[in-house]
């Protein structure tokens, strides 16, 4: 036996090269693919940065023409409050603990964007300190705080009542004393 390759040998490597070679650039292909395909998606935003571009957008102020703009901005104002009474949240139900497992419980449980967890004292204390009427209007109104925390206004249900929102505030807060 010598040490040399014979005819079939060389052939055998020779198309094990091309077959690897081509699996190379198929991987290669498929790579810079999937690279053009996720430039080409759209990145997520943050709620924070949506509400800071739709604060950037809304207008300085309204034009009303006389009494039909006056009208027309007072029948627009009893249409919104009309709709919003008509659609309220849960059946209408005030138990908070209820409300709070429909609505509160995704962001209470885990902690997302900052939301104190339920019945964790050490981070319901100071918000507590503040009094419950603090806590009611930032549930109600929405908060953004210094340390990025974010609380959507109504827990992000405008079609909760204020009712249901003292209440679901008022049994959040019972679970941390």
């Amino acid at each position: 036996m010598s040490g040399s390759m014979t005819k079939s040998d060389r052939a055998t490597v020779r198309q094990l090269t091309l077959f690897i070679c081509g699996l190379l650039a198929l991987t290669l292909a498929l790579i810079f693919l999937a690279m053009a395909i996720y430039k080409r998606q759209p990145r997520e935003t943050s709620p924070v940065q949506q509400a800071q571009v739709a604060e950037r957008l809304a207008p300085a102020g309204a034009v009303y023409a006389g009494n039909t703009g006056r009208a027309a901005m007072q029948a627009a104002a009893e249409a919104a409050t009309k709709a919003t009474a008509s659609q309220v949240a849960y059946g209408g139900t005030t138990d908070g603990k209820t409300i709070y497992g429909h609505l509160c419980t995704s962001c209470h449980t885990a902690g997302i964007a900052g939301a104190p967890k339920l019945g964790d004292k050490a981070m319901w204390s100071p918000r507590i300190a503040q009094g419950i009427d603090i806590l009611i209007k930032h549930a109600t109104e929405g908060y953004h705080g210094p340390d990025g925390n974010f609380m959507p206004a109504k827990g992000g249900n405008p079609a909760l009542n204020d009712e249901q929102i003292k209440n679901a505030v008022r049994w959040i807060v019972d679970q941390a004393k």
